[in-house]
C-alpha cells in the first residue's frame, strides 16, 4: 500500500487538474457567458500545491472516539447515537454548517416524498404539528434542533481530501483542507494555497452522502448554447423562469417536481425522458405508497408487490406510456431493492403532462445556439436548461481502503444488512440507497458496535497492571 503522504500529494494534483478544467470551461464559454456550465464543475480550487512538510499543515489532532465525515442527516444521526452511548464523536464537514444540501442546494417547493415517521432520526421525533410531508424548511429546522439537542461537536469548512488506515499505528489518518462556505479552498496568509489539517482516530464513519456531488452529463453542442445551463442543485423557484421555454433534463423525482414548479409559475417546461421510468401515485388507497410498498415486500413475494403497485397505478393513472413515460421491464420494488433506483412518486406532474402544460421529449441529440435537437429529429427553442441529472458519492476521491469495501461508484459492494460495517474500524452511514430511514438504522448499528469496542478498550486500559513502585514492594510482601 503506498505511503499516506502520496495520497495527500495525489489529492492536491487532482484539485489542480479540476481547477484547470474549470478555467478551460470558462475560457471556452466566453466572458459574456461566464456563468454557463460552472455549476457542473468541481468547486474545489487550489492556487498552488502545498508542500507536505510546509507550515500550512498543522500538528495532527488525536480524537479519542470516532470521526464522522459529513454533517448531513446520516452523520448527525450517527454522532448523536455515539454520544448517547458515551463515545466521543467529531463531525468533519466541508461546508459552513449542517445539512448544507438541504439548506443551500434544494428548491423552495421541496417536501419530503414519504411520510415524516419514515424520515425521523433516532431519539427525536418530528413535532406533532408538522404535516405528514414536511416541507424543506421544516426539515431543516428539525435537523438544526437535532444537532443542538445532542450537543454535537463539529469542525466545519474542512474538506476531506484523503483518509487511510495506518496498520502499524492502529488508527485512521484523515487529512483535510480548509474551505469557505462555497467549498472553495481558502488561501493561507502566504502563497502556498489551502491549509492542511490532519486528524487521527481509531474509528472512521463515512457519512458523506449519496448526493455529495452533482452529476452533469456532457451534452454535445453545449458550448454553443446561449442560454443558462444550471444543475438542479442551483434551481430555487419557477418564478425565475416565468414566460420562458425551459428544458428539464432528467425524469427522476427532482426533475418531475421542477417541471411541475415551472409550470405552476407559467413557464413552458419540456421534460427529457431518456429511459423507462416507474411513476407511482404518492398514496395508495389513502395510505403512503412507501408504507404500502414496505408492507407488501415484508409479507409477500417481491413479484406480487411489483404487480400490485403497477396495477394500482394503471387503474388510477392509465397507460403512462401513451404520454412518453414508458415503464421498465422490472418492477419498481425490484429496481429499488436490487439496484437502488427509486421510483417517481407523483405530486401532480403527470396531470400537467396529460393536459399538455408539460411536454415530454426524448433524449437530446445536441444543443444549438438557441435550443436543442432531439433524437427523434425535432428541434425546439429554449431559453434555459436545468440538469436534474442527480448526484454521486465522492468517497472514491478521498478514501483509500485496501479492503475494497467500496465500489468504484462510492457505495458498499455488499448490499446486505451488514453494509454499514467495513474492516479496521471503518463504518458507513447513509450510503445503502435506503433513504433517511436506512441511515437511521445504520447510525444505531454503528453506535452499538463502536461503543462495545470503545468501552472494551477503556476497560483493558484501566485494568492494565501498572509496575509497583520500588519503595512499596517490600512493604507489600512482608
Amino acid at each position: 500500500m503506498p505511503p499516506y503522504s502520496s495520497y495527500v500529494a495525489e489529492a492536491y494534483s487532482s484539485c489542480q487538474e479540476q481547477q484547470k478544467e474549470l478555467l478551460d470551461k470558462r475560457r471556452k464559454a466566453g466572458d459574456e457567458h461566464d456563468t454557463k456550465l460552472l455549476f457542473c464543475s468541481s468547486s474545489t480550487r487550489v492556487s498552488q500545491a502545498v508542500p507536505l512538510d510546509s507550515s500550512s499543515s498543522s500538528s495532527p489532532t488525536f480524537w479519542k472516539g470516532a470521526i464522522v465525515v459529513g454533517a448531513g442527516p446520516a452523520g448527525l444521526a450517527t454522532a448523536a447515537c455515539l454520544e448517547l452511548k458515551g463515545v466521543p464523536c467529531l463531525i468533519v464537514e466541508k461546508s459552513d454548517g449542517i445539512a448544507s444540501l438541504w439548506k443551500h442546494n434544494t428548491y423552495n417547493r421541496l417536501h419530503l416524498h414519504i411520510p415524516k415517521q419514515f424520515c425521523e432520526l433516532p431519539h427525536l421525533p418530528f413535532p406533532e404539528d408538522f404535516p405528514t410531508y414536511p416541507n424543506r424548511q421544516q426539515f431543516v429546522d428539525y435537523l438544526d434542533k437535532y444537532a443542538a439537542r445532542f450537543d454535537l461537536h463539529f469542525r466545519f469548512n474542512e474538506k476531506v481530501i484523503a483518509a487511510a488506515f495506518d496498520t502499524a499505528a492502529g488508527y485512521w489518518k484523515i487529512t483535510t483542507m480548509h474551505c469557505n462556505h462555497n467549498n472553495t479552498v481558502l488561501e493561507s496568509s502566504g502563497d502556498r494555497g489551502g491549509v492542511l489539517s490532519e486528524f487521527r482516530a481509531r474509528w472512521l464513519v463515512v457519512a458523506s452522502g449519496e448526493n455529495a456531488e452533482a452529476v452533469c452529463p456532457v451534452i454535445p453542442g453545449a458550448r454553443h448554447f446561449k442560454g443558462a445551463v444550471v444543475h438542479s442543485s442551483q434551481y430555487k423557484t419557477g418564478a425565475d423562469y416565468k414566460g420562458r421555454n425551459v428544458l428539464v433534463v432528467g425524469a427522476g423525482n427532482s426533475g418531475m417536481e421542477i417541471a411541475l414548479d415551472l409550470s405552476n409559475f407559467n413557464a413552458r417546461p419540456s421534460l427529457v425522458v431518456r429511459s423507462p421510468v416507474h411513476i407511482l401515485p404518492r398514496e395508495v388507497f389513502g395510505k403512503s405508497t412507501f408504507a404500502v410498498a414496505m408492507k407488501l415486500v415484508k409479507n409477500f413475494p417481491l413479484w406480487f408487490a411489483d404487480c400490485f403497485l403497477v396495477w394500482y397505478t394503471w387503474a388510477l393513472m392509465g397507460d403512462t406510456s401513451s404520454y412518453g413515460l414508458h415503464r421498465p421491464a422490472q418492477g419498481p420494488m425490484t429496481l429499488k431493492l436490487k439496484f437502488g433506483k427509486t421510483p417517481v412518486l407523483d405530486v401532480g406532474t403527470f396531470a400537467k403532462v396529460k393536459n399538455g402544460d408539460i411536454k415530454v421529449v426524448p433524449a437530446i441529440d445536441h444543443l444549438t445556439s438557441d435550443g436543442a435537437q432531439f433524437t427523434d429529429g425535432q428541434v425546439q427553442q429554449f431559453d434555459a436548461i436545468i440538469l436534474a441529472t442527480g448526484y454521486r458519492s465522492n468517497v472514491p476521491q478521498w478514501l483509500h481502503d485496501k479492503s475494497n469495501f467500496f465500489s468504484e461508484e462510492g457505495f458498499p459492494r455488499n448490499s446486505s444488512a451488514e453494509a454499514w460495517k467495513g474492516e479496521t474500524g471503518l463504518y458507513v452511514a447513509g450510503l445503502g440507497r435506503k433513504g433517511i430511514l436506512g441511515a437511521a438504522f445504520d447510525a444505531q448499528n454503528i453506535a452499538q458496535d463502536i461503543s462495545q469496542l470503545f468501552f472494551a478498550a477503556e476497560l483493558e486500559s484501566h485494568n492494565r497492571v501498572q509496575p509497583v513502585p520500588q519503595q512499596h514492594q517490600h512493604q507489600q510482601f512482608r
